[in-house]
C-alpha cells in the first residue's frame, strides 16, 4: 500500500452525461515542499500511469522531478492526482462500474473541485503527458486563471480519427478477450514505440530460453505486467476517457474556446510520435497564435515514438529549463 497517498471525498457530482454520484473519492500524492510553501505543479499523469511522480524508488517520472532537477522539488510543491477509477488506490469499491459515465472534462472538473477542496487558487504550471495532457487543456479553458502555464507534452485537445480508431479496436480486445488487459496492452505498444525503436531494442534477436524473439518476449511481458497491475474495469475506464477529449465539445468553434484561455500554452511534441501525432500539434500552434493565445510549440528528436517523453529526460530538461 503506498503511504504517502493522501484521499479526499467529493460529494453531489452529477457527469457531463447526467450520471449522479452521491460521493467520489479522489486520491493524490504531494511530493517536494508541503503545500502553500512553495510554487505548486500540478502533474496529471498519463493513461497507464499514476500519482507516484516522484517517489523514491517507484517514480516514474523521477528522471525530471526530483532534488536538484528539472523540476526541483527543493523549490516546488509537486501534486499529482489519480485519474478517478484508475485502481492505484487498491480499492475495488472506487473503481468505475459504468465508464461511460465519465468524459475527461469530468475528470478536469473533479481535479479542479479537489483543487479547491485544498484551498489551491492559482498553479505555477500543469505538466501532463499523453491523457494527462488533454485533460489539462480540459482546465486550462474550466479554469481560465488557474495555472501561468500548461504544457501538454506528447498529446492532444482532441482525440483524433486515428486515437479513436486505436481505442476502439482496444474497447473490441477488452470486451472480447480471454486475456483482455494482458492483448490489449500488448497491441497499444505499438502505438507507442516506432518500428525504428524496435529495430535498436531488438534487431531481430532470440530469446533462447523461451524459444521465441525477443521483441515478442517484451510485449508479453508489457502485457503480463500491465495485467497484474490493472483490474479490466480500471484499463477499460481509462481508454474511454482518451475517446473523449474534445475541449470544443459544447462550446463552439477551436478560435472560440481558445481565447478564454489565459495561460502560456506550451505545447511539446515528439518528432516520430505515431500516437498523437507532431502534425496536429504544430497546427494547434498556428490556431492558438492566430486566436491571440500565448503559444509555444517545441519538439523532442526521438526514434522512440510516443514514449520519448518518458524516454527522452535529457532533451525534456532542455525544452522546459526557462519555465522551471
Amino acid at each position: 500500500m503506498n503511504k504517502s497517498l493522501q484521499h479526499r471525498t467529493l460529494k453531489d457530482y452529477t457527469t457531463l452525461v447526467g450520471v449522479y454520484y452521491a460521493s467520489l473519492e479522489l486520491s493524490y500524492e504531494v511530493f517536494g515542499q508541503p503545500l502553500h510553501t512553495a510554487p505548486i505543479i500540478l502533474v496529471n499523469h498519463a493513461l497507464t500511469g499514476n500519482s507516484d511522480v516522484a517517489g523514491e524508488h517507484t517514480g516514474w517520472w523521477k528522471g525530471i522531478v526530483s532534488k536538484g532537477n528539472l523540476v526541483d522539488t527543493d523549490k516546488y510543491t509537486i501534486l499529482s492526482i489519480n485519474i478517478p477509477g484508475n485502481g492505484y488506490d487498491n480499492k475495488p469499491e472506487n473503481l468505475i462500474d459504468d465508464v461511460k459515465s465519465f468524459t475527461a472534462r469530468d475528470v478536469a472538473q473533479l481535479f479542479g473541485l479537489l483543487l479547491q477542496d485544498l484551498e489551491i487558487t492559482k498553479l505555477h504550471s500543469i505538466l501532463a503527458g499523453s491523457l494527462g495532457g488533454g485533460i489539462a487543456w480540459e482546465m486550462a479553458v474550466l479554469f481560465p486563471n488557474l495555472a501561468e502555464y500548461i504544457i501538454p507534452i506528447a498529446s492532444d485537445w482532441k482525440a483524433t480519427d486515428w486515437i479513436l480508431a486505436h481505442n476502439k479496436v482496444q474497447e473490441q480486445i477488452l470486451v472480447n478477450s480471454k486475456k483482455p488487459v494482458h492483448d490489449a496492452r500488448m497491441m497499444a505498444m505499438l502505438f507507442y514505440r516506432t518500428a525504428a525503436s524496435f529495430k535498436e531494442k531488438f534487431n531481430r534477436t532470440q530469446n533462447e530460453a523461451l524459444g521465441i524473439s525477443n521483441v515478442e518476449s517484451w510485449l508479453l511481458h508489457h502485457g503480463y505486467k500491465l495485467e497484474q497491475r490493472f483490474e479490466l474495469k480500471a484499463y477499460q475506464m481509462v481508454n474511454h476517457l482518451l475517446s473523449t477529449l474534445d475541449i470544443t465539445e459544447g462550446r463552439g468553434t477551436f478560435e472560440e474556446v481558445a481565447k478564454i484561455i489565459n495561460a502560456k500554452i506550451i505545447q511539446i511534441g515528439i518528432d516520430s510520435d505515431f500516437f498523437f501525432v507532431p502534425e496536429e500539434n504544430r497546427e494547434t500552434h498556428q490556431l492558438l497564435t492566430q486566436a491571440g493565445v500565448s503559444s509555444v510549440y517545441k519538439e523532442i528528436k526521438s526514434i522512440h515514438g510516443h514514449d520519448g517523453f518518458l524516454v527522452e529526460d535529457e532533451q525534456l530538461k532542455v525544452l522546459l529549463k526557462d519555465v522551471f
